[in-house]
């Protein structure tokens, strides 16, 4: 069916907020505090990063690549989410919509094989110590970051090609980002073919990734119940605690995001489910990674110590 048989659809305006009315102005200031949080802890990590240069190895090199792919996430939802809260329905174009749905893809893709990534290098720095050196080499967490970022713009271009080729009859979303299925709604043809492609995408990602965290975490904690003292066996798991807790925060969200049953599908779960995977787990992931590595706040104690001296 061609998109000449339709009214034409130039634009779409976001109505995920709609229904708030006055709590608005107060979902405002806690999101604007918490991106500007989010902002501030993503650019402290890789500013700390980059200048301390005893934190120049592969475990730091995945958190900064990790921090800035999550920043350019942020910027490219979190200012328009807020915008709209502000200002009512306030329209996005057909060509900023698709825009906005390509870095989403791609970044949260990218972030899904970060976190793999992560996951096999600490599976060598804890079962094969020796040899970390010359696995995790500067050309290999180049390849497994470039890979990472080339898989999420593989995904994009396939859900973004095969979204944008549909006829559009709606323009009220009621979604307050580009989501792929709050967009795929707005088709005015049967998406049985898109929703096909959407969940194979996302089964793939997150099953793959899943995976790759799941037999690299397994084989971890083998070579850590093998230690024979209880205070090594404590620190050694102790330096993965963090990315774990990411892990399990990252994909929960994402499985139930975009895994679950179209017959379960309902707006307000869906907008908390966004809210919770696009402002929230952004947010935890410094603080976490932060809290809780020694490194990170000792290199940022003595950036401060040099700041104030």
């Amino acid at each position: 069916m061609q998109r000449n048989n339709f009214t034409e659809v130039t634009e779409f305006i976001f109505f995920g907020f709609s229904s708030l009315g006055k709590h608005r102005i107060i979902l405002f200031v806690i999101f604007l505090i918490i991106y500007i949080l989010t902002l501030a802890s993503n650019i402290i990590i890789v500013t700390i990063i980059y200048i301390e240069h005893h934190l120049h190895t592969p475990m730091y090199f995945y958190l900064s690549t990790l921090a800035s792919s999550e920043t350019v996430y942020t910027l490219i939802i979190i200012p328009r989410m807020l915008s709209s809260l502000i200002f009512h329905k306030q329209p996005i174009s057909l060509g900023g919509c698709a825009t906005q749905m390509f870095f989403f893809v791609t970044l949260a893709t990218n972030n899904c094989f970060l976190l793999a990534a992560m996951a096999y290098e600490r599976f060598v720095a804890i079962c094969k110590p020796l040899r970390y050196t010359v696995i995790m080499s500067k050309g290999m967490c180049a390849q497994l970051v470039c890979g990472s970022f080339g898989t999420g713009l593989a995904m994009a271009i396939l859900q973004v090609t095969a979204m944008f080729n549909l006829p559009f009859c709606g323009t009220v979303m009621e979604h307050f980002f580009c989501d792929i299925y709050s967009v795929m709604k707005l088709s005015c043809i049967d998406t049985t073919i898109n929703e096909i492609i959407t969940y194979g995408v996302s089964s793939f990602v997150i099953f793959v990734t899943v995976c790759l965290n799941f037999i690299s975490y397994v084989l971890i904690i083998s070579s850590i119940l093998m230690i024979a003292s209880a205070e090594g066996r404590k620190k050694t798991f102790t330096t993965c605690a963090s990315h774990l807790t990411v892990v399990i925060v990252h994909y929960g969200c994402a499985s139930i995001a975009y895994l679950k049953p179209k017959s379960e599908n309902s707006v307000d779960k869906d907008l908390l489910l966004s809210v919770t995977y696009i402002i929230i787990t952004p947010l935890l992931n410094p603080v976490i990674y932060s809290l809780r590595n020694k490194e990170v706040k000792d290199a940022l104690c003595r950036a401060v110590s040099r700041n104030v001296s």
